[in-house]
């Protein structure tokens, strides 16, 4: 795996209500990744750029919900969203990433 495809394949932090529980609770993140990204390549992304241990990845793809403009209805685009655990002792700290 190269730096650049690391680099490329958190694409932003999940924030939602959900997500700071967990980050809070059970010591897990969630990220936005690249459709085409597999959990070995999450778990070096993650670790290379947040100097921490990971511990579990667990991803699922997000279908895009149906939205109406006027007359005609369109889709939002499908995402995959990656459900990071990290080692005891380490923490990431996503305030101001985003």
């Amino acid at each position: 795996m190269s730096i650049e495809r690391l680099a490329q394949v958190l694409v932003s932090p999940h924030v939602s209500e959900k997500s700071a529980m967990l980050a809070d609770g059970a010591n897990q993140h969630v990220f936005k990744v690249l459709p085409d990204a597999k959990k070995e390549e999450i778990k070096n992304a993650v670790e290379q750029m947040f100097q921490v241990k990971v511990a579990v990845v667990r991803t699922t793809n997000m279908q895009g919900k149906q939205k109406r403009f006027g007359r005609t209805f369109g889709k939002r685009k499908d995402w995959k969203k990656a459900y990071v655990r990290l080692e005891e002792g380490h923490d990431i700290d996503l305030t101001g990433m985003e």
